[in-house]
Parts: structure tokens; C-alpha cells; sequence
């Protein structure tokens, strides 16, 4: 009797336990996060977004977790190799293009842990995941490669224009933006084949998929230019000077006006809907759910904007020169060019 007494006040404890830990998790992280002075939607994962901008999705666990429900952001640093440039997240790794070698570095998101380097081509630059396979963009060897994701086994290279950069997926194809010849090569990403090059405009730099359409940003018009799946022109639309990163926040996008230090938000019809500063020298881009990160490339640190506003959250320190940011669905990761690392957000 003693003994199924015992039994039962351990079994009471944890019931009381993990009633008190879903008590701090669904009432007291909202209020703290308040008392903080961000909102609830501060740690929301990408999901349904309303007519107004704002996301209406569940709180991200993961973020819970990390207790990144408030801004005091730890930054990590992890040694990568030189000159880390783009990078991509494959559901559990990071993948960062060394753009001073010939190689890309795979790190474990969880931890930094270095998983492997593995050789592509020379002088890489952007780095785009289609769902099984790493794509990494080459500019000084006019080419892509493919990566199996799982082990870094290199699936093949294949011939875009010249001085590629810029590197994304539209669910099907891969796009790459060939920053010295004004054009952007349409891959089949199952095999490769070239399925078209179509002209934009002058440096294209960075390029995003929006669910329906290709937005590309020419470095050297201080444009962007929207495309259809097909190739076909829809529009071009001023931003600021010398756009370099581009990203889709679920109803916007977001350039980066690396000349003129700030960001600009478009509606996906090409209305200007805002420009706000940005640092010093912004270049990549992300959205994280309900925020806007972007890098600082002429100082060390990166500027956290609120999507729905544009209003500076914050700015963090990171490394030397941060060219290329990404998210992983909890944690931001920022490449620092004039450093080895990668850091850890």
C-alpha cells in the first residue's frame, strides 16, 4: 500500500509539473513577452497572413524554447572557412558558401557542429535548396552545382551565364541571377537542363520565388524586375540604389538598397509600400515570420525590422562585413565576408 502510495504522489507531481510548465508556456511567455515590448506576434512562424500584414498563425515552439519571445539575442560564432558568402537551410543544416575557396561548408542548425566542406566551383556565391539537393551558384566559373544534401555528393554542374550570383527555387525550377551579362538562367531542377535565359536588368544580384511569380534585384538600375514562372517580363519597379538581397515575406517584398542604406517593401503588384533605414551597406535579406533581418554589410552587425511596420526592432553584433543571412525556423544565421564564421543568432 505504502509502496502504490509512493507511486501515485510521484505520478501527481509530474501531472502537477507539466500543468504548471503549459501554465508558463501558453500564459506567461505572452505576457512577458509584452512586458518586453514585443508583441505576440514577434514569435510567430510563417504561416497565414492577413489582409492587414499581420501573421495570424500559432507561436512557434521552437522559438518558445529558445526564448526568442524577447530581443536580448545571443549571438554564436562558428568557424567555416574564408570568405563565407550565401547560404541556405535544409530543414536540419546550414549550408554557407566559401566564396575565398571552392568549397561549401555544411554545419548540424542545432548546435554549429561542422558536418563537412565539399568542393563546387570557383568562387561561389548563392546557395539554394530545392527539397533533397544544394544548388551553389559560381561566379567565376559560369556555372551551378548540385549537391546531394544528404552526404554533399555532387549531382552535376551545369553551364548559366556569366558571373552567376544569386541562386533560388520555385518549387520546380532553379533560378540564377548572372550578375555580368543581365540575365537570369532557368534550370529544371531535376536534371539541370537550361529550360531558358531571359534578359532583366543590369547586375542582376538577388532573386526570390513568391509562390507565383520570380522577382530578380538589379544591382546596377536600382530596380526590380518581377517575372512569371514562364520567363515572360510582368514589370519592372524602382527602389533604392544599388539593390543587391530580395525576400518574399508571405504578402511583400523586401529589397535590400545596399547603396542608399535601407530596404524598401513592395506589394506583389510593385507598389512602393514603404523605405526605411537599414544600417550601413545592406545586403541579405530574410524574413523569420514576423520580422525583417537584414545584413549590415559596411560594419558588423545586423538590423531586425518589424515586417508589418518597418520599424527597427533592433540591431545585433555579429562578425566583419555581414554579406548573407538565413533562418532556420528558430535562429537567424549571418555570414561574415571578411571574417572565417558564420554567426549564430
Amino acid at each position: 500500500m505504502k509502496q502504490t502510495a509512493a507511486i501515485f504522489g510521484r505520478s501527481h507531481l509530474k501531472a502537477v509539473v507539466l500543468a504548471l510548465l503549459l501554465f508558463v508556456l501558453l500564459g506567461v511567455v505572452p505576457f512577458l513577452a509584452r512586458s518586453h515590448g514585443q508583441s505576440e506576434s514577434g514569435i510567430v512562424l510563417a504561416g497565414r497572413i492577413g489582409a492587414s500584414g499581420v501573421v495570424t498563425s500559432s507561436k512557434n515552439p521552437l522559438q518558445i524554447a529558445l526564448l526568442h519571445w524577447y530581443n536580448a539575442n545571443l549571438t554564436t560564432q562558428f568557424t567555416v572557412g574564408t570568405s563565407p558568402y550565401g547560404m541556405a537551410f535544409d530543414g536540419a543544416n546550414i549550408w554557407v558558401a566559401l566564396n575565398g575557396s571552392r568549397k561549401v561548408t555544411k554545419l548540424r542548425a542545432n548546435d554549429g557542429f561542422n558536418l563537412g566542406s565539399f568542393s563546387v566551383g570557383t568562387n561561389p556565391t548563392g546557395v539554394a535548396f530545392d527539397g533533397a539537393n544544394i544548388w551553389v551558384a559560381n561566379i567565376n566559373s559560369n556555372n551551378v552545382t548540385k549537391l546531394q544534401a544528404s552526404n554533399g555528393a555532387v549531382l552535376g554542374t551545369f553551364a548559366v551565364g556569366t558571373q552567376p550570383v544569386g541562386i533560388a527555387f520555385d518549387g520546380t525550377n532553379i533560378w540564377v541571377t548572372n550578375n555580368g551579362s543581365g540575365n537570369v538562367t532557368k534550370l529544371k531542377a531535376s536534371n539541370g537542363a537550361v529550360l531558358g535565359t531571359f534578359p532583366v536588368g543590369t547586375f542582376p544580384a538577388a532573386v526570390a520565388f513568391d509562390g507565383t511569380n520570380i522577382w530578380v534585384a538589379n544591382n546596377g538600375s536600382a530596380n526590380v524586375t518581377k517575372m512569371s514562372i514562364s520567363g515572360a517580363i510582368l514589370g519592372t519597379f524602382g527602389v533604392g540604389s544599388q539593390p543587391g538581397g530580395v525576400a518574399f515575406d508571405g504578402t511583400n517584398i523586401w529589397v535590400a538598397n545596399f547603396g542608399s542604406n535601407n530596404v524598401t517593401k513592395l506589394a506583389t503588384s510593385g507598389t512602393v509600400l514603404g523605405t526605411f533605414p537599414a544600417g550601413s551597406g545592406p545586403s541579405g535579406i530574410v524574413y523569420d515570420g514576423a520580422n525583417i533581418w537584414v545584413t549590415d554589410f559596411n560594419s558588423t552587425t545586423v538590423t531586425k525590422l518589424l515586417a508589418s511596420t518597418g520599424a527597427t526592432v533592433g540591431t545585433f553584433t555579429v562578425g566583419r562585413a555581414p554579406v548573407a543571412v538565413g533562418f532556420d525556423g528558430a535562429n537567424i544565421w549571418v555570414s561574415n565576408f571578411n571574417a572565417t564564421t558564420v554567426s549564430k543568432l
